[in-house]
């Protein structure tokens, strides 16, 4: 089978969507009289040297959809994207109230601390494919690297950085592990693996004034943004990404992953939940938005994209003068889109995935 990342889903909801039922006596046995099919051929399951090649099982017209759970670079069909606008338009019809935009907005920290109180380090798999999709990450790990201070925002309970020191063997390398959440602070201190030698685990707000506690500004050459950058307020993007551009020496790099719009996961969403266009509360009271490439594009290279819509949120952002704001931060090194169906064969049920990717280097 080709080499494929394991879904990074935050929420309960979205990781069972992304489960499917194992292969039935019958099917398997159907399987084994059928001749090989591309995916099983050597020169298609070699590791991709092409980190946003995002996997290599293409469907072709011949092909029998449901012969595999997954399938890669699969563009939604007509009747999921007539699906999806429905989904949307019953979305906007039904907003979260204004009581609500409020509970969930001026204190997010509350519901992330709850989020990690009840699920601990056990909800989020080890992320051990971020080598694959950053090299440098090999890079900055390997013996003769020399000093490295690495930034991950959002860490969550540590299950990045921990397989990043698992296999880390540059003596001389420094992970600075931040997150919003108490909580979640807690549990990577309390980890077995962790070592102040190697790893600081400390709160941080990534759109407030302030840089990460034992960093200065200029003093990082990798930062880690996955799956954070989507809890951010839209009025939160400005500030947090002139905060990685203050912390981050001059050519340093930005690894980046996160949710796409026409996600499974932003379908799905029920009435009373949407906040803005693309931005939801989850049923754990986290927040979460849908990005599209373009518009990642935009906000990292410094221009002010955060949507018309009005979105209440904490008063951490602070003002930006003209000429900071017209200033070009980063140079978008590469952006990708990951697509991916995922198939329930005994529902016969097509899903698709979609997250983006990108590396951001400071100018």
């Amino acid at each position: 089978m080709a080499s494929v990342a394991p879904n990074p889903a935050a929420s309960p909801e979205e990781e069972l969507l992304t489960k499917t039922p194992a292969l039935t006596v019958q099917e398997a046995a159907t399987s084994a009289e059928l001749p090989p099919h591309r995916s099983h051929d050597p020169q298609f399951n070699m590791k991709r040297t092409d980190p946003f090649q995002f996997g290599s099982r293409y469907l072709q017209e011949s092909d029998d959809v449901f012969e595999f759970n997954a399938w890669d670079h699969v563009e939604t069909d007509d009747t999921y994207k007539e699906y999806a606008e429905q989904q949307y338009a019953m979305q906007r019809e039904s907003p979260v109230s204004d009581f609500d935009k409020r509970r969930f907005n001026s204190d997010p920290a509350k519901w992330w601390n709850l989020f990690y109180k009840n699920n601990t380090a056990n909800f989020f798999k080890n992320r051990k494919w971020l080598q694959q999709e950053f090299p440098i990450l090999d890079k900055v790990t390997a013996e003769d690297a020399g000093p490295v201070t690495l930034l991950e925002v959002g860490a969550g309970a540590g299950n990045t950085a921990f397989p990043i020191l698992a296999s880390n063997k540059n003596p001389k390398l420094k992970v600075h592990a931040c997150d919003f959440s108490k909580k979640a602070v807690e549990v990577m201190r309390s980890h077995e693996e962790y070592n102040t030698d190697f790893m600081q685990a400390d709160v941080w707000d990534a759109a407030s004034n302030d840089l990460p506690p034992g960093l200065e500004e200029g003093s990082v050459d990798v930062v880690l943004m996955i799956f954070i950058f989507s809890a951010l307020s839209p009025i939160q993007w400005e500030q947090a990404v002139r905060n990685i551009y203050r912390v981050l020496k001059p050519g340093g790099e930005v690894c980046f992953r996160d949710y796409g719009r026409g996600d499974l996961a932003q379908v799905r969403f029920k009435g009373g939940r949407y906040l803005a266009e693309n931005f939801y509360i989850r049923g754990d009271g986290t927040r979460v938005y849908f990005f599209e490439k373009n518009e990642l594009a935009q906000i990292w290279a410094g221009a002010s994209t955060a949507p018309e819509d009005e979105v209440e949120a904490e008063d951490t952002t602070k003002e930006v003068t003209e000429s900071e704001a017209k200033q070009p931060l980063f140079d978008v090194e590469e952006l990708g889109v990951d697509r991916r169906m995922l198939v329930n064969r005994a529902r016969r049920l097509k899903m698709y995935r979609c997250w983006i990717q990108g590396r951001f280097r400071k100018k």
